[in-house]
């Protein structure tokens, strides 16, 4: 049976910020229906006991158990494979979902047939928002405005801020280039178009080369701030301050989070920016995040 969003939820060793965005979602949805899926990336903690505990009071909930860790993207495709949904939501695990959110996205989608897909205020425990839901693509002048500071500086400038759109009102609904992938909500058939998730990107940057595949097709992003989750952003990884008194993340997954972080990188430009900008452009950009890499791994 359809229902109106398939909300896709990868997990990996966050069982008790899982427990809670699911009890979230089932407390404050009130007009739509939908299903969820979890997509277990092989936990090692009791991340899929507690699914299957909930599944015994939640008969729209489904738990796909991977054997290995399969990455982001490909566990979504999962996923997607199983969904019925009219709206597909990507929705990370260490996030809460707010009264009315998920009922207005839905309400958002409806009502704008050009959006392929869409994003909420993403807000931190810290109370800031999550920058990487209000995004720029990141082209080799954007990404040395923000490594270098200047778009913190200069913060509302079309020039420098370009990674963060920060000229924009946070405060209306408006088109972005990019959202993050830990609240997207997809129109089905944008999400077909562009054939889903990209399985070359393991963990991050996936969601900025699905929001650029859905543009090359000629399909709206939209930010819409009246609705609202928390996030604590990096959980699994273990990488942001903002989500360290909540990770299990070893030190190890750490390490393995920064290198497919930086791996993402490497081939969302070569993917496509590669063929956009001369041979001497592109070797300062992977140089650049070369060192970037190292620098950050050796401060783990």
């Amino acid at each position: 049976m359809k229902v109106d969003v398939s909300i896709i939820m990868v997990s990996y060793n966050t069982a008790d910020l899982l427990v809670a965005a699911i009890d979230s979602i089932v407390k404050t949805v009130k007009k739509i229906s939908y299903e969820i899926i979890v997509v277990d990336n092989a936990s090692s903690d009791p991340s899929t006991e507690e699914v299957k505990k909930l599944q015994k009071k939640l008969s729209s909930l489904i738990l796909i158990e991977n054997k290995d860790n399969t990455g982001f993207s490909k566990a979504n495709n999962q996923g997607v494979t199983l969904s019925s949904g009219r709206y597909l939501l990507f929705l990370n695990s260490d996030t809460v979902v707010f009264e009315k959110t998920l009922d207005g996205m839905v309400e958002f989608m409806d009502q704008n047939e050009p959006v392929g897909a869409s994003t909420c205020y993403l807000e931190m425990p810290n109370g800031q928002m999550d920058d990487a839901t209000h995004r720029g693509f990141p082209t080799p002048f954007r990404a040395f405005a923000h490594f270098s500071g200047l778009s913190k500086v200069f913060a509302h400038s079309k020039l420098f801020a370009g990674y963060t759109l920060g000229w924009m009102n946070l405060k209306e609904a408006h088109e972005i280039e990019a959202l993050a992938g830990a609240f997207m909500m997809v129109r089905r058939v944008a999400g077909i178009a562009v054939g889903w998730w990209d399985e070359d990107f393991f963990w991050y940057g996936e969601d900025l080369d699905f929001c650029y595949r859905l543009h090359e097709k000629g399909w709206k992003i939209y930010f819409v701030p009246q609705y609202k989750i928390l996030h604590y952003k990096g959980a699994s990884g273990g990488l942001k301050k903002e989500s360290q008194h909540v990770t299990s993340a070893s030190v190890d997954t750490k390490k393995k989070a920064t290198d497919a972080r930086f791996a993402a990188m490497r081939i969302f430009y070569k993917k496509h920016y590669g063929n956009k900008y001369p041979s001497f452009i592109n070797r300062i950009v992977l140089t650049g995040i070369d060192i970037k890499h190292a620098v950050t791994k050796k401060s783990l």
